[in-house]
């Protein structure tokens, strides 16, 4: 049967959002005091994204002074993965950095080709797409939706947990697996006979604790840093997907900014994100040692067989990708990877 993405479900707008930013516009344009920035996140601070915060807040802390205040908020403790896109548009909070798949169903489409499974072997193959022309124009897709896109961090390759060794196609049957809002992400769990469940990255553990879920997909550095381990024991190094962010800022809280300003808060972040992409990298690594020492926990690496068979079950996404609206990014995106 031919895969077929649903239109993306319409966003709530939340009571909580809409009350905040209430509050927080007529704060902005007041012009007392210094410029408080809020950056948002889901995840741990010991992740990537965690890193690249802290250092993004300290590199303008010691740039601007007092002008310029950056408050980190880690583990969706301000937002989570169902409000902070709409709690951005909003004006509720100044910077996030959401993982790629959430665009697709924000209403930018074009982002879900980086959840096509087996695209990327590598981090270092993302960057020649993002720090590229395709990259740039994608980020120029978000001003569509009420997004500025600044720019691009890795995380890095998706591996899959459970209780028990996810190697062959037949392994995944029955699997109730976690995943993210992507409609490219669900149609590549059914293809594996799985059943994809759309839960908040800050209740996985608890849903793999429980048995909402019984499988979910991260990098190493989430696997690691938020205890999954001990709700999942058996971990398998399948590679199949790739998850990074685009660090992302309301555009009327951009537009009050003077360019001075606005070019400070750029140069910060281009050096933040180019640290957080090497500790993406050593974090990864580390990861996985720590992973492979771990008492309980076993780690598995399929064989390339094995991976063959995992390729041509997931085929038919690619394939509906390509005759998808997405059809021409993808094409893009191969070029940038075969480029010089």
């Amino acid at each position: 049967m031919p895969f077929a993405l649903p239109p993306p479900a319409p966003r709530a707008v939340t009571r909580r959002a809409l009350l905040a930013a209430a509050v927080a516009l007529p704060a902005l344009a007041s012009g007392r005091g210094p410029v408080r920035l809020r950056f948002s996140h889901v995840v741990a601070p010991d992740t990537p994204k965690g890193r690249m915060a802290l250092h993004f807040q300290a590199l303008v802390h010691e740039r601007a002074g007092d002008r310029l205040r950056v408050e980190v908020h880690p583990d969706s403790q301000l937002w989570g993965d169902d409000d902070e896109i709409e709690a951005l548009r909003l004006g509720a909070v100044e910077m996030l950095a959401p993982s790629l798949s959430k665009f697709g169903m924000a209403g930018v489409p074009e982002f879900e080709v980086f959840d096509l499974p087996y695209l990327f072997s590598e981090a270092a193959q993302v960057r020649r797409v993002t720090e590229g022309p395709v990259g740039q124009a994608l980020l120029r897709r978000l001003e569509r939706q009420q997004m500025l896109g600044l720019g691009f961090l890795d995380n890095g390759l998706k591996h899959m947990s459970a209780q028990r060794p996810l190697r062959r196609v037949a392994d995944f049957a029955g699997l109730r697996v976690r995943v993210q809002a992507s409609r490219v992400i669900e149609a590549q769990w059914r293809a594996l006979g799985a059943q994809p469940v759309v839960l908040p990255f800050a209740e996985t553990r608890r849903a793999l604790a429980s048995g909402v879920v019984n499988a979910t997909e991260n990098p190493l550095s989430n696997f690691l840093t938020q205890g999954l381990a001990s709700v999942q024991p058996q971990l398998t190094l399948t590679g199949h997907g790739y998850l990074g962010y685009a660090v992302v800022t309301n555009p009327r809280f951009w537009a009050s900014l003077p360019m001075a300003d606005q070019r400070l808060l750029t140069d910060a972040l281009r050096a933040a994100l180019a640290q957080g992409n090497r500790w993406a990298a050593e974090l990864d690594r580390d990861a996985l040692l720590a992973l492979q020492r771990q008492t309980g926990v076993a780690v598995h690496q399929p064989s390339e067989a094995e991976r063959d068979g995992l390729r041509r079950a997931l085929r038919g996404v690619s394939q509906m990708v390509e005759r998808g609206p997405q059809g021409q990014w993808l094409k893009d995106v191969r070029a940038a990877l075969l480029a010089k």
